[in-house]
């Protein structure tokens, strides 16, 4: 299986390299954590003289002897190494019985720059702050993207083929080990069962299941739809699904917890505040909602939405739904002093359509940029000061927002 060299998380690992935080790889099970601390690991061992790097795999049977924590505390202890530069990589750390107690005892010592992986079940986010007492910092990554899917398969064919197929086959990457679409599926509803089952069920002891799944189903079928608790509910019960709008809220917040959906808030765009009514939900990606649903009620734009909603995501914006009174623009996108509306469609060769997607962005006074990201499979134009941008060579690079 090809590796791909993942530059933009090595990057942000090095800009937090050496800080006293411990650095926690987190994101959706299966998405490449335990690959990026190796690869970062190899990299600051190549390029530092002084570097003293302690890899400890915990899945691995040479080490099961560190699955307690006063052992791998005393393991690591022994050896640091003065005069250099220490650090530690601990990958599947939640196999070792306490080890929040090792690596905060370690961190405590000083000296050492520590990085750790493990499974969701036990490195939520919810859960850093209280298992490391604020000293973490969380570096989170996401599946394969676009560039990334077509740099492991070659760059070979034509881009809007490759587009298609990404969007079915989605980011995660064991699948990409397995030549049969229907085998990839297969492998993705494993990773996506297990998340379910292991990460979630057993962690909070879940007596029912069935809740679980319904809720997961219906938010990976209304990707892209606003929603509630309330709303969700009513409309499990209205299909047999006994429940009510606080089990749901629960339950969504552990499904985010793990990753498998992102919750992008509303945001009034004429008031310049958050809204706490409603929201929308996308799956952390657009394999897993073909391998668990197929394309039952699939709508093309909305899984354009979710992959745009993704990337931006990747890459470092944070992404609201905007309201502009009765209208909707798909994302709000900031980043520092940066902020740019954005508009997701799948076909906008009619008229109709065109004029429907342009209405929201045209409405917006203020001079900030206004993106329509689109399925046009040919270069930039503009309207009325409103940017169209092919959905694929944005998701490449080969045009940005600046």
């Amino acid at each position: 299986m090809p590796m791909i060299y993942r530059s933009t998380y090595i990057e942000r690992l090095h800009s937090v390299e050496g800080t006293s935080d411990i650095k926690v790889i987190t994101g959706v099970r299966r998405s490449g954590k335990s690959e990026l601390m190796k690869a970062f690991a190899s990299e600051t061992a190549s390029n530092d003289s002084l570097s003293n790097n302690v890899y400890l795999d915990l899945l691995d049977l040479d080490n099961e002897d560190l699955l307690e924590y006063h052992a791998l505390h005393k393991r690591v202890v022994g050896m640091y190494r003065e005069n250099a530069h220490n650090r530690l990589f601990v990958d599947e750390v939640q196999l070792c019985d306490g080890f929040e107690k090792a690596i905060n005892s370690i961190h405590a010592r000083g000296g050492w720059d520590i990085y750790l992986t493990g499974s969701n079940a036990f490195l939520l986010s919810s859960d850093l702050a209280s298992l490391f007492t604020g000293r973490q910092r969380e570096i989170h990554i996401f599946p394969f993207s676009f560039s990334e899917d077509r740099t492991y398969f070659g760059n070979g064919s034509e881009v809007d083929s490759d587009f298609d197929a990404y969007v079915r086959r989605g980011g995660l990457a064991g699948s990409y080990a397995y030549d049969s679409l229907t085998e990839s599926y297969g492998y993705i509803r494993d990773v996506y069962r297990t998340i379910l089952t292991r990460d979630l069920v057993q962690k909070y002891s879940l007596s029912d299941v069935t809740v679980l799944e319904h809720l997961a189903e219906y938010l990976m079928d209304n990707a892209g739809n606003l929603n509630s608790p309330n709303n969700i509910a009513n409309t499990l019960e209205a299909n047999r699904v006994s429940t009510n709008h606080v089990t749901v809220g629960r339950y969504m917040s552990y499904l985010r917890d793990a990753f498998v959906f992102y919750e992008a808030k509303r945001f009034d765009i004429k008031g310049k505040k958050y809204l706490s009514t409603q929201a929308k939900h996308y799956v952390c990606d657009t394999g897993m909602r073909y391998a668990v649903l197929g394309t039952r009620n699939m709508e093309w734009g909305r899984m354009y939405e979710n992959v745009v909603f993704l990337e931006l995501l990747r890459r470092g914006y944070e992404v609201h739904v905007g309201k502009l009174y009765q209208k909707e623009v798909d994302f709000v996108a900031k980043k520092e002093s940066e902020l740019v509306y954005v508009q997701v469609s799948d076909d906008i060769s009619s008229q109709s359509t065109l004029d429907r997607e342009l209405l929201p962005l045209l409405s917006i006074r203020d001079a900030y940029p206004k993106v329509l990201i689109a399925r046009t499979r040919h270069e930039e134009y503009s309207i009325e000061g409103v940017r169209i941008i092919d959905i694929a060579r944005w998701l490449l690079g080969e045009v940005t927002f600046g």
